[in-house]
């Protein structure tokens, strides 16, 4: 695994680097850019702050050629500093290839705060994805499979426990998990429903709102939930009493009230022995054919 302050600071060995101020059109967004979603609130406070101070950290780019560069890390301040009016930004340039520029850039998005659960789950399986080559199904699978190991006591390969090994490795890197602390509490959200999901990953709800909502079954009835949450800022006893009524609601409409009568009466009737009488199981199922 090649480590990220090892890429940064291989000036040493020969490779450029470069701090400057240059015209924001001369930087360009990579075609496929770790972070996908940026808080509108937060955006908004960062464009007040860099119209009053400026961007105070540099962006990361790498040279292109005829003077572009692509960003590699810093996209929340290149669009706070384009909302601002400002016509250039400081830079750090490097020369990287392609997979140090997508390491780079998922190790900077995981550092930062405002990562909703989901956009750091997936910033970590690309990462390990890239790391290890694989695709992210394999990268989860490899997860259950050294936990079922353990809990069954059987034996890794030695491919397996040299992947799992790098996947510790970039754990450290990233500072925040362990393996069995990623499974347990990052790769369940990944089985919330798909509209949950997508909620969550654009972090317009919290975790804890999302999963309480996911655990009603009916998909318009979620949908409409998970817009009054967002659209009325419930909080998430708002959200479970919401929850409450409307299990209520549905206990009580006309088909759920016929089947519970229905049951009711035929508890009644077992109690009661009555179907031990022949005569009578007769009488009942003449009724019962007379009412079809």
């Amino acid at each position: 695994m090649t480590n990220v302050a090892a890429i940064l600071n291989r000036d040493s060995v020969g490779q450029s680097s470069s701090s400057l101020s240059i015209p924001i059109k001369n930087i360009h967004l990579p075609t496929n850019q770790p972070r996908k979603y940026f808080n509108a609130e937060k955006l908004a406070q960062l464009v007040t702050s860099v119209k009053e101070h400026g961007v105070l950290e540099p962006l990361l780019v790498r040279p292109l050629k005829n003077g572009e560069y692509e960003l590699v890390a810093g996209e929340r301040r290149l669009r706070a500093a384009k909302e601002a009016g400002l016509t250039e930004v400081p830079i750090i340039a490097k020369q990287l290839n392609n997979r140090e520029a997508v390491h780079v850039a998922l190790i900077e998005n995981l550092q930062r705060e405002d990562l909703n659960p989901i956009e750091e789950t997936d910033a970590i399986l690309d990462l390990l994805g890239l790391v290890l080559e694989l695709n992210k199904e394999q990268v989860i699978a490899l997860f259950y499979q050294a936990h079922h190991a353990k809990h069954r006591g059987q034996e890794l390969g030695q491919n397996v426990l040299s992947q799992l090994d790098t996947v510790q490795q970039t754990m450290q890197e990233v500072g925040r998990f362990s393996i069995d602390s990623f499974r347990s509490s990052r790769l369940p959200l990944l089985k919330l429903p798909e509209d949950v999901l997508e909620v969550l990953r654009q972090g317009l709800l919290e975790y804890t709102k999302c999963q309480a909502i996911a655990r009603v079954s009916d998909k318009k009835v979620r949908a409409n939930l998970l817009n009054t949450a967002i659209t009325e800022q419930l909080s998430l006893k708002d959200i479970k009493l919401e929850i409450q009524s409307l299990k209520a609601e549905d206990k009580q409409t006309p088909q759920n009230l016929l089947s519970q009568r229905c049951k009711d009466i035929g508890s009644r009737l077992q109690k009661s022995k009555v179907l031990d009488n022949s005569r009578n199981r007769s009488k009942i199922k003449k009724l019962w054919l007379s009412g079809n």
